[in-house]
């Protein structure tokens, strides 16, 4: 059994919006296939996977290093030492040769494509899906119905409130009763507005999360932080530099609701740093590293390893994502929640039609793999990816 061909293309993410730092208009995404020799009803079994959303694709790395290596590696050395599927840590392993510790960045995300891939090839070589084979592999008890909230409330060129709470309406009516709002891409007293705004339509404030994407130093940290106190939000989420852990220990120590960050941490170094410097408090702070940006699943596993040797439960990690990789990676280990981009970041944001949301709650399908394949948006590219 082996790889025979890795594929890869740069596909537009199709969103005209924008947060506190970036406009998603110009990011792509890189989605790659993994071709198997095994054929199954006349076709061979793909591993399908992407590197998340909101960043850039990895076309130069994949193609210039990690894809020609995976090439040549010898077949054997892939596997699972009893031959029956790939082995991600082996695949991850193969790919990282020759590369120096430390420098994360997009190689994570380049590396996280690959290695998410094997785990969707493995499902659909079992039959299953990729939540039930990670739960496998990792002894989880999965759970029936994940906990997910819409991600979005981001800024408007014209009607800014209005289409805010348009946008919560409609994330309402599908089932959603936990929300995001982008803060930081206004002065302070506008975003105060806009949280006001949106609470309009939540009611509850332990409903709504609000998200900086590490626009402040430590000191508008702060000012934001206690303008938003006696809202009592659901979190407050990476309100600096994702490494300054300074910052987050300071504002753990005067904001007395709960904190967000990790979404930008790509290696187990970097958690460890963060759970040792960055203040995060026991039962309370959340913590939302990507697997799709960080190495994959392998490197994730180890990371949510590290905060549970420092006394933090795997319920505390509320991946960041909205997409179907976390949903079965969150269901398959186990974890505190989902997020959910409906309608957003098209054709990689957002869940499969089958995938309902209930009262808050949203499982993922028995389809083989990851699912991908059932959405109508992305499933064009994988046609054309794959020359079908």
């Amino acid at each position: 059994m082996r790889i025979v061909e890795v594929r890869e293309r740069a596909i537009p993410l199709q969103a005209n919006i924008k947060n506190s730092v970036v406009n998603f208009a110009e990011h792509t995404v890189s989605l790659v296939a993994l071709v198997s020799d095994v054929v199954r009803d006349g076709k061979p079994v793909v591993g399908l996977a992407f590197d998340s959303i909101g960043r850039f694709d990895q076309s130069g790395i994949l193609r210039s290093r990690f894809i020609p290596r995976l090439q040549a590696a010898e077949p054997a050395s892939l596997l699972t030492g009893d031959g029956t599927l790939f082995s991600p840590e082996k695949v991850l392993a193969t790919i990282m040769r020759n590369e120096k510790p430390g420098g994360h960045g997009d190689r994570a995300h380049a590396a996280a494509a690959i290695e998410l891939a094997v785990w969707d090839l493995n499902a659909k070589l079992l039959g299953i899906p990729a939540w039930q084979l990670i739960a496998r592999h990792f002894g989880v008890q999965p759970v029936d119905a994940m906990p997910v909230y819409a991600a979005g409330g981001y800024y408007y060129p014209e009607d800014n409130l209005g289409r805010l709470q348009d946008e919560m309406r409609h994330y309402r009516d599908l089932g959603y009763v936990r929300f995001k709002m982008k803060i930081g891409g206004a002065p302070l007293k506008e975003d105060v507005a806009r949280i006001e705004a949106a609470l309009k339509v939540v009611g509850d404030p332990r409903h709504l999360a609000v998200d900086a994407n590490g626009r402040f130093d430590t000191s508008t940290a702060i000012a934001y932080g206690r303008a938003m106190q006696d809202f009592g939000l659901r979190w407050y989420e990476e309100p600096g530099n994702p490494l300054d852990y300074a910052l987050m220990s300071e504002l753990s120590a005067v904001y007395p609701h709960r904190l967000a960050t990790g979404e930008n941490l790509f290696s187990v170094a970097d958690v460890e740093n963060l759970v040792r410097f960055g203040g995060m408090r026991e039962g309370l702070d959340y913590f939302q590293m990507d697997p799709g940006l960080s190495y994959g699943i392998t490197e994730f596993a180890r990371m949510v390893a590290v905060m549970e040797k420092h006394g933090y439960s795997r319920k505390e990690v509320h991946p960041h994502g909205g997409h179907m990789l976390a949903l079965h990676i969150v269901v398959g280990l186990g974890l505190g929640g989902s997020e959910a981009y409906p309608g957003v970041f098209s054709p990689f944001g957002g869940y499969t039609p089958g995938c309902r949301v209930v009262g808050g709650t949203v499982s993922p399908t028995q389809a083989p793999g990851f699912g991908l394949e059932e959405k109508p948006d992305l499933m064009p590219h994988i046609a054309d990816l794959l020359g079908r």
